[in-house]
């Protein structure tokens, strides 16, 4: 067993930047805890000793960036984040695909893969979607899916594409990201209690820096991480736009624990499936019921919820529903940006990705009676897992 020591990669990080000052200290406990949890319980193999290592290091190295170039830049503190439109899940439900939808809008501006982990300089618009780091990333992608063919069916993403919001969250260490790529119990239990302010608090500021380098527009975000930590993200983003997207929770069930099982198999030799299975679901569970919590008790933070159904049978109506419960609407370049991309992306394009039930020990049965409930409140279709 190698041990993942706080102060050890710490001390990494500053040696490879230079840089000592990481800003708020709240970043620590999450580190401290993650840290422990994945020595003793991830049974990692070498491959992801060094791939989390490695990832911890990257994660720690960047926010010391981030926050020294906020310091020598500070005009970067007066850089408006307005109205951003963050697709806060569910799990598995498409999120993905509409934040692709959205980016098709040239008015949107949505966080890249490559940016949110090698963030400084800022991009400008000549180098946003080109240059070194965009093939840096996009050669890190190209290993880990050689390694793992699995992963580009189930959850691809281009390094000049969107990505999700838990990558710069992870550099707070207050992020799913270290649960999907290992298998945590302790961290995952501390997350969920954990103010989650801080981590927000820092997000914006990444956005700040990032969008100081000239690409500006309507941040369009995404994460169902933020399902679980609605409070904390309005307190930061007041005037946000939220989407819901829900989908047969009995398919999401499947398809997050394939995932998770997929992703952090890829790191360890260990069956952590019985684990897997009792985490997601109670995870899906949980996004529910704070969802539903948040929004009996906060009216004026609607949020538009669009059914997986609707939006691949009409991704570009899907879009306008969205935008018109916004106050905005679809201008002509951006539905034709929208048709063309919708036509050069057929669903299963990246290869098709199965759903076992049975491999998890799950029962259909019993998942759609424990979400009976939401089910039938946002009147959701029926889908049938397949193998």
């Amino acid at each position: 067993m190698t041990e993942l020591v706080p102060d050890a990669v710490i001390a990494e990080a500053r040696e490879l930047t230079g840089l000592d000052d990481f800003g708020s200290d709240w970043f620590r406990e999450g580190l401290t805890v993650y840290c422990a949890s994945v020595t003793s319980e991830a049974q990692l193999n070498e491959l992801g000793h060094t791939a989390i290592h490695g990832n911890v290091v990257g994660s720690l190295a960047n926010r010391l960036r981030i926050v020294e170039w906020s310091k020598q830049h500070p005009e970067v503190h007066s850089e408006r984040i307005d109205a951003p439109l963050i697709v806060i899940g569910m799990f598995r439900a498409g999120t993905t695909f509409l934040s692709c939808l959205l980016e098709q809008d040239p008015r949107n501006r949505a966080l890249l893969r490559w940016e949110a982990g090698d963030s400084v300089p800022p991009p400008t618009p000549d180098n946003f979607r080109s240059g070194p780091r965009v093939e840096a990333a996009r050669f890190g992608n190209d290993m880990l899916e050689q390694i793992n063919p699995r992963m580009r069916a189930i959850h691809h993403e281009e390094p000049d594409g969107p990505t999700e919001c838990i990558a710069l969250m992870s550099q707070d260490f207050k992020s799913l990201t270290w649960e999907a790529i290992s298998n945590v119990p302790a961290y995952g239990r501390w997350l969920l209690e954990a103010d989650q302010r801080s981590v927000y608090e820092y997000h914006r500021l990444a956005l700040q820096v990032l969008q100081s380098g000239g690409v500006r527009g309507r941040w369009t975000l995404k994460s169902p991480h933020h399902a679980l930590n609605l409070e904390a993200l309005t307190a930061v983003y007041p005037d946000a736009r939220l989407v819901l997207l829900h989908r047969d929770p009995v398919l999401l069930c499947a398809s997050v624990c394939s995932l998770i099982n997929t992703l952090s198999g890829t790191f360890t030799d260990a069956d952590h499936r019985a684990y897997i299975a009792e985490h997601w679901v109670a995870m899906l569970e949980e996004s529910v019921y704070r969802i539903d919590r948040f929004r009996a008790a906060h009216p004026e933070h609607p949020i538009v919820d669009i059914k997986y159904h609707d939006l691949v049978r009409d991704p570009v109506g899907a879009v306008e529903t969205i935008y018109a419960a916004t106050d905005d609407a679809l201008d002509p370049p951006a539905r034709r940006a929208l048709t063309d991309y919708v036509a050069a992306h057929p669903k299963g394009g990246l290869g098709v990705h199965g759903y076992d039930l049975e491999a998890f020990d799950l029962d259909g049965a019993q998942l759609a009676a424990r979400f009976a409930g939401y089910i039938d409140r946002y009147d959701i279709p029926e889908e049938r897992p397949v193998r």
